[in-house]
């Protein structure tokens, strides 16, 4: 597994915000600022979307940093993603990612 796999098994590597960081592309912050504005119900500037990876020490954006119950989960347990805890089949902050993402599942399953 890459350091570029969230906590949760979401690939950071095809995330729009960190291309938007990694490659400085200031239209594709808007863009997706645009976009998470609307899917979440609240602003977010394109300032905000600066983020090297869930796992990857460097900036983050807000919710990354924050306010993401699974990454302050893990980070708090030790745990190098969700995969290696004992917790992950039950977990109530896990299972909207895994139910909704088969490959974010097979990531933290080792498949």
């Amino acid at each position: 597994m890459t350091d570029y796999i969230a906590f949760c098994g979401l690939d950071c590597e095809q995330c729009e915000a960190r291309k938007a960081t990694v490659n400085d592309d200031n239209e594709l912050r808007a863009k997706v600022a645009k976009e998470w504005s609307k899917l979440n119900g609240v602003e977010i500037t394109p300032d905000m979307i600066n983020c090297v990876g869930c796992r990857l020490t460097g900036v983050k954006t807000p919710f990354c940093q924050s306010l993401c119950k699974i990454r302050q989960c893990a980070l708090g347990r030790k745990v190098v993603t969700c995969g290696d805890c004992t917790e992950m089949t039950s977990c109530s902050k896990l299972s909207d990612i895994i139910s909704n993402n088969p490959d974010a599942k097979r990531r933290l399953e080792g498949k």
